[in-house]
């Protein structure tokens, strides 16, 4: 007499291995190792050289800027500061993409506006640097050992891709 694995199951209870039904043959299923999920980085950590001084004295140099979007480079073109001098578009533009400076609850393009012109050349090219996502960099090869390398080839000026 043999003794049934399912002994005491209720019912719906799987039946042991050499009790359940016949199945059909397995298919083998070619599946292609499944790649990580990549993840866009839209946020990235700055520090200015020198730093933006508020009303108080209090200087702010640690910040964060995030990827702009077409909307921020097309809102500042109605901006009649821009209309009227189109060099104060990069101030606006940038005022709309630094989501934090600092200790400051807000940055607008007046805080921008009041930087130092050093960091203001920074913010610039960082602006550039992270919105091109390599586009400003080529592979090169040395012309002396022809060993490979990447120069900066720089870029237009900000708010024109």
């Amino acid at each position: 007499m043999r003794r049934s694995a399912v002994r005491g199951a209720g019912v719906g209870a799987p039946l042991a291995p050499e009790e359940s039904a016949p199945q059909a043959p397995r298919q083998q299923v070619d599946r292609q190792p499944e790649s990580p999920v990549e993840v866009l980085r839209t946020e990235f950590p700055f520090q200015l050289p020198r730093g933006y001084v508020d009303e108080q004295g209090t200087v702010h140099r640690d910040g964060v800027m995030r990827l702009s979007t077409a909307r921020d480079e097309l809102i500042p073109l109605r901006d009649v500061r821009v209309q009227e001098n189109p060099a104060f578009l990069s101030v606006v533009l940038l005022g709309r993409v630094i989501t934090r400076l600092g200790t400051l609850a807000f940055v607008h393009d007046g805080v921008v506006e009041n930087m130092f012109a050093s960091d203001l050349a920074f913010l610039q090219d960082f602006y550039r640097q992270i919105n091109a996502e390599g586009h400003t960099r080529a592979a090169v090869n040395c012309p002396h050992c022809s060993e490979p390398f990447e120069v900066e080839l720089g870029g237009s000026r900000l708010g024109e891709s």
